[in-house]
């Protein structure tokens, strides 16, 4: 029995001391910039043919970091950022050349650039050295954006593009200006976090970002029925920290 106590009392502290690794708190608090490359399409349905519109974003970063389950560091991180979207057109003959313009006697090219303001907001998960040394992160979450403004680069008048030798008839949306200024969808990203006593935390991350709205109308008078903003980012990012909690 006494045996039998003994391994009781042993197991309950080996049990406790196991639960007291589920869920350390954390109150790391850390704000920094960010920068990076867009490379963006817009889902249209009819088809518009197309190639990756590129744009610039940086904006800024903030990260509250909560809690320790085992491995795994569990933070919110949120930014504010300008980014540059859009869509570039692929104008081609049924032979993969390019379209000629009757007037100005060169290949016909269409594009248009979104600038937005973005903030997306994610669950960071991250596996690795908390202090100093290198972490491997994944995160994901809603993203939000307002359209700030719209431009367009087009080396030929609307009025005279030549859509006899176009393989892509689809061409409705070149004299459309953007109808919802409103976007959001999911975004999420694999990175690695590098980190430095007295310096900080660098950042490399990929993330993808797939639109839930529209850009135009999507009722059934609408001529498009989905015209949603897809995108991959490449960025980098420096967070400094605010406030960090003495780890256990």
């Amino acid at each position: 029995m006494k045996k039998l106590i003994l391994l009781l009392v042993a197991f309950v502290a080996v049990e406790h001391n196991a639960l007291a690794q589920i869920g350390l708190h954390r109150n790391d608090f850390s704000v920094g910039v960010n920068g990076g490359y867009v490379m963006s399409n817009i889902g249209f349905t009819p088809k518009v043919t197309q190639q990756m519109h590129g744009g610039m974003t940086y904006g800024l970063s903030f990260r509250y970091v909560c809690e320790k389950y085992f491995s795994t560091i569990c933070s919110i991180y949120a930014e504010c950022n300008y980014v540059r979207l859009g869509w570039n057109e692929r104008i081609l003959t049924t032979d993969e050349k390019p379209v000629i313009n009757a007037v100005t006697g060169i290949a016909e090219t269409y594009s248009r650039d979104i600038n937005y303001i973005q903030v997306p907001v994610f669950a960071h998960l991250a596996w690795g050295r908390e202090t100093s040394g290198v972490q491997f992160f994944f995160q994901a979450g809603p993203q939000f954006g307002f359209m700030l403004n719209e431009k367009t680069h087009a080396n030929f008048d609307l009025e005279h593009r030549n859509l006899a030798d176009r393989s892509n008839q689809t061409c409705e949306q070149e004299s459309m200006p953007v109808e919802n200024k409103f976007d959001y969808g999911i975004a999420a990203g694999l990175g690695l976090e590098f980190s430095a006593r007295r310096v900080g935390h660098f950042l490399l991350e990929g993330r993808y970002y797939y639109g839930l709205g529209n850009i135009y109308g999507d009722s059934k008078k609408d001529y498009f029925a989905k015209s949603n903003i897809n995108n991959i980012v490449v960025k980098l990012t420096y967070l400094f920290d605010i406030t960090r909690t003495k780890k256990q």
